[in-house]
């Protein structure tokens, strides 16, 4: 028997091979809870958003989907295979 499956802390995909784990609130501004997020995920939430931001919004997904950047992106990769991988662009 397995245990309950891992859901992406961003877009909600499943995982298949491919985990890692992000700091909501970042490190360097003492975050220490971690969420499991996909490499691609995880790129585009510190292409789209400083440490700074990344604090002020804490560990609040849909606070991050409030960006459109990240709206566009999370409906653009709800299609694609949990362990999909394309480069990641800089917004700005």
């Amino acid at each position: 028997m397995s245990g309950p499956t891992l859901h992406c802390w961003l877009c909600g995909r499943p995982f298949e091979t491919r985990i890692q784990w992000h700091h909501p609130v970042p490190k360097a501004k003492k975050g220490r809870v971690t969420v499991p997020v996909h490499p691609i995920c995880h790129r585009t939430i510190h292409a789209t958003f400083t440490n700074a931001q990344l604090a002020r919004i804490g560990d609040d997904p849909e606070s991050l989907l409030q960006d459109p950047a990240i709206a566009k992106f999370v409906e653009w990769v709800a299609s694609k295979p949990p362990d999909f991988h394309a480069p990641t662009r800089r917004s700005g």
